[in-house]
């Protein structure tokens, strides 16, 4: 009956991270460039509203696809190394 949104498919890209903040997303995106990692943010959230959950706040990063791995890991090192802390 009720699906999470699913992020959209772009031909040569692939998503590698949802969260319901643009802050969070921007944080992480600006990681990977550092990187050398290109990165594309795809926001759906609704600015007339100031909702941080479901349908209408989700904001999506995206990477090529040959960036995908490296992309994963290098956001699953940043995860584990939050984790220690």
């Amino acid at each position: 009956m009720f699906n999470p949104p699913k992020p959209q498919q772009i031909d040569g890209w692939v998503c590698v991270l949802e969260r319901g903040t643009e802050l969070e997303v921007h944080l992480e995106a600006n990681f990977l460039k550092n990187e050398g990692i290109p990165v594309h943010i795809l926001s759906k959230r609704d600015t007339a509203y100031s909702l941080t959950i479901g349908e209408m706040s989700s904001v999506y990063l995206y990477v090529p696809d040959e960036y995908q791995q490296k992309a994963l890991d290098l956001l699953d090192s940043i995860n584990t190394s939050e984790e220690d802390e």
